[in-house]
């Protein structure tokens, strides 16, 4: 069996951010050395499901910085991952002894939360940092020095101008990241955000703005030595995310905690019960197990492939029993938008900013074999 990966889910938070929709609890006792055993219970049973050690380890929420570090580290020695341990960083709740404690514990990669380096954007997302605590912990992670770590910058925020993001990108390229992951603001359902857009107040970036943006972001990472391996993430020469590579090259992980999604050699999708009393009451007991399904499973290979430059893998759709309907793909391979390849179908030049709308095109040029 190829690599996997394992994802953790650590659920807490100080604050909510205004556009956050993940599964979080912002709980001021926090049960974690019950939740660190419960998630001691679920990989020892969940690990049968796989070979070997697993390549990576990922500490996700969440803030998992929050997590005291002795009981990461329990996790860490317990899920023996090989080549990578990344845990996700909040300004709020790091010091420079904090980050020497996580590389002392086996974590290797950290994912800094920074979003912006503007002030009043700072205020905008709630995120329950200051400005000067995102520099601080810049600084703490220039001096300690892990074998990697990423940035990650929201673009498209209200009323945001061009201008101003290139103060933003002027403020992550002086500090020069290894790895930078790029979100654009998105309206998510239920959250202050969605409530503040509905009203009518701080109106979303429009279609247009949004994308000269993220063309304009690429423009500048790509100047400054930056490989695109995924439309969202960045990295200079060897320090793409390995956690990344396995969401975007089909490939299986453990989902462990609270929410935690899964995916299983055998095809198999797991949820984890979101409620984190819940979870620890049974960690063994899924919110969903859903069995190998093959039409599910050829739209993830899509989902989970076409986003990055290595692209959509002809022989493993072969080996699925499809082909592609070259036909039907003609009008976006002469776009531009795709480009094909004996061994792959990528993004093309005109597609980097609509994949996602791409992916439902691709799957539906699929074809059975003859």
């Amino acid at each position: 069996m190829g690599s996997y990966g394992v994802y953790v889910h650590l659920p807490w938070c100080a604050t909510r951010c205004h556009y956050c929709s993940f599964n979080i609890h912002l709980d001021r006792r926090r049960p974690e050395r019950a939740y660190t055993t419960a998630l001691l219970r679920q990989w020892a049973a969940h690990a049968e499901h796989f070979q070997g050690a697993p390549e990576t380890l990922h500490f996700g929420g969440g803030t998992p910085s929050l997590h005291p570090v002795e009981l990461l580290a329990e996790l860490i020695e317990a899920v023996g991952a090989q080549a990578e341990v990344a845990l996700e960083a909040n300004p709020s709740s790091t010091s420079p002894e904090q980050v020497r404690a996580w590389l002392d514990a086996g974590v290797t990669r950290l994912s800094l939360g920074i979003q912006t380096f503007s002030p009043r954007f700072v205020r905008f997302l709630n995120r329950g940092h200051s400005l000067e605590e995102s520099l601080a912990l810049l600084d703490a992670v220039a001096t300690e020095r892990p074998a990697s770590w990423s940035v990650d910058l929201i673009f498209g925020l209200p009323e945001q101008t061009l201008a101003e993001l290139d103060e933003e990108l002027d403020h992550l390229l002086s500090r020069r990241p290894p790895h930078v992951s790029l979100y654009g603001l998105t309206v998510e359902p239920g959250t202050a955000y969605a409530n503040t857009v509905g009203r009518g107040r701080r109106p979303p970036a429009g279609e247009e703005l949004w994308e000269r943006m993220y063309l304009r972001v690429v423009e500048r990472l790509s100047e400054s030595g930056y490989e695109r391996y995924e439309v969202s993430n960045f990295a200079l020469p060897g320090h793409r995310s390995r956690h990344n590579e396995h969401t975007w090259r089909y490939r299986p992980y453990a989902g462990l905690g609270a929410g935690a999604h899964g995916f299983l050699p055998s095809g198999a999708r797991t949820v984890g019960r979101p409620d984190p009393a819940g979870f620890i009451a049974n960690p063994l007991l899924w919110e969903s197990l859903e069995p190998p399904d093959p039409e599910q499973a050829l739209s993830d290979l899509v989902v989970s492939t076409l986003r990055h430059t290595e692209g959509l893998p002809r022989p493993t759709l072969r080996r699925m029993g499809q082909r592609l309907d070259l036909a039907a793909l003609a009008p976006l391979l002469d776009s531009g938008h795709l480009a094909l390849s004996p061994e792959a179908l990528r993004l093309g030049p005109a597609g980097w900013t609509v994949a996602d709308a791409l992916s439902l095109k691709v799957r539906q040029s699929f074809r059975p074999l003859a």
